[in-house]
């Protein structure tokens, strides 16, 4: 069973032991943060290029990040977002079976899936297939699950060719012939899933300890950077990870980041 997720963006879903560590660092967490914005003011408006200076609260924060917020986030799960292109079938199999990493064999299989759909006939599954950049980068995309940390607008550049293409990257990324990209485009209809996902199977802890710390550090009145972060799973997610699936036509599709997620701020 999944333990609660939080929004790494939403210090209203944080839970009381999380809070109490950020409050117990809060003061050099902000510290380090004005400096540092200071520092990089500073260095804009000189004549000519200068140094940034360093920041006195630098070797604090990393400690806190790395042996504080680290080891408590990999305890944690996450609230993800997963933009996509989908049948209803394969909506329901979400629903259903959960979440599976990527490989070329699932692609073979879901291809084979539209072939008997007549969405496609199998002279053209197989040279979709051929062409997938799975077969030259299979150590490097196979076994992942790839999500956002934050929920993106549906027209951003990150995710709006994952929303027009059915099959992700490892389907349409190296397609060149107009026919194929048509021939992907019409298949499903753009989708976004929520994903409840522990950070223990993910590479990610670092990036959602910095993560909660900017949302920390902005409710004490800082101005910390964007904090967003792309992150993958490496190991299946049960139907209990799978939150709820937005589709094209749903209110909450059209508003996702204008409104939906309540709560949601962009920074």
């Amino acid at each position: 069973m999944l333990t609660a997720a939080i929004d790494v963006w939403n210090l209203a879903t944080f839970d009381e032991e999380l809070l109490a560590l950020l409050r117990t660092y809060g003061t050099a967490l902000l510290h380090y943060q004005v400096t540092s914005r200071n520092n990089y003011e500073e260095q804009q408006a000189a004549h000519g290029w200068v140094p940034l200076k360093d920041n006195p609260f630098a070797a604090d924060r990393m400690f806190i990040l790395e042996q504080i917020m680290m080891p408590a986030m990999e305890q944690r799960t996450i609230r993800a977002w997963h933009y996509t292109r989908l049948t209803d079938g394969e909506v329901d199999r979400f629903r259903v079976n959960g979440i599976q990493t990527s490989d070329l064999k699932g692609i073979q299989r879901r291809l084979d899936e539209q072939v008997a759909a007549g969405a496609l006939d199998s002279a053209t599954a197989g040279a979709i297939f051929c062409e997938s950049p799975f077969h030259a980068q299979a150590s490097s995309r196979s076994g992942k699950f790839w999500m956002v940390s934050h929920p993106y607008l549906v027209t951003d550049g990150g995710v709006e060719l994952l929303l027009q293409h059915w099959g992700g990257e490892g389907v349409y990324f190296w397609l060149t012939k107009p026919f194929h990209i048509e021939s992907v485009q019409r298949i499903g209809r753009p989708r976004i899933i929520e994903v409840a996902v522990p950070l223990s199977v993910t590479s990610s802890v670092y990036m959602a300890a910095n993560a909660v710390v900017a949302t920390y550090v902005a409710s004490l009145g800082g101005k910390p950077n964007g904090s967003a972060f792309d992150l993958y799973a490496t190991s299946s997610l049960g139907a209990d990870a799978v939150l709820a699936v937005h589709s094209e036509g749903d209110p909450t599709f059209a508003d996702m980041a204008l409104g939906y997620p309540v709560g949601f701020v962009e920074r």
